[in-house]
């Protein structure tokens, strides 16, 4: 090799070893950070009944991420299309090693007797230490509802058209706080949530 030739090997080795180090900073560097969600609200202290027939409420949720959503049995509308969103997220978080459970509140308690959400629970595969499904008086699930997760929650007669709930699942933290809703019925949520 000549003499005169090996300044520029170098000089060429040096750019780029500086465009390979600018070019990965840079990528880093514009690469979105995640940012934390919002706090939007906290759930208040609730003690209902789980399909188990043993009382459930946010202190068996202590310490563990959560997804809630409301629901009712009977329902030929959007309930269907929500659990089956749950199930697959229940697959889902134990494919991703992900401790999160999942809690389903019926909307329609004087119907959905702990019998009757246990029968339910296991015609959608629900594992009972990770997928809850909770019964209570009927006030006192709208309030929960309304009040403690802002979703809309009424039963106005006897016909399942009259029973009105969101169809919102709500992401909650380890300290009861609610950080986000998602659309229980869209397409793509279990990707969405994963994230």
């Amino acid at each position: 090799m000549k003499e005169e030739t090996r300044p520029r090997l170098l000089w060429g080795m040096l750019l780029a070893a500086l465009v390979i180090v600018f070019g990965i900073s840079a990528r880093n560097w514009l690469q979105p950070k995640a940012v934390p969600l919002p706090v939007l609200a906290t759930v208040p202290d609730f003690s209902f009944t789980e399909r188990s027939g043993e009382p459930f409420g946010l202190q068996q949720l202590r310490g563990h991420i959560w997804l809630a959503d409301f629901i009712f049995t009977n329902c030929a509308g959007t309930c269907p299309i929500m659990t089956t969103q749950m199930n697959e997220l229940q697959s889902a978080f134990a494919e991703a090693n992900l401790e999160v459970r999942l809690v389903s509140f019926t909307v329609d308690p004087e119907r959905d007797t702990p019998e009757v959400l246990r029968r339910f629970a296991e015609g959608y595969g629900a594992e009972r230490d990770k997928w809850f499904f909770i019964t209570g008086p009927g006030e006192q699930m709208q309030k929960l509802a309304k009040e403690g997760f802002m979703l809309a929650a009424a039963t106005g007669g006897d016909a399942d058209e009259a029973i009105i709930h969101s169809n919102r699942f709500v992401l909650v933290d380890r300290a009861g706080r609610i950080r986000k809703y998602y659309d229980g019925t869209a397409e793509g949520i279990n990707q969405e949530i994963l994230q």
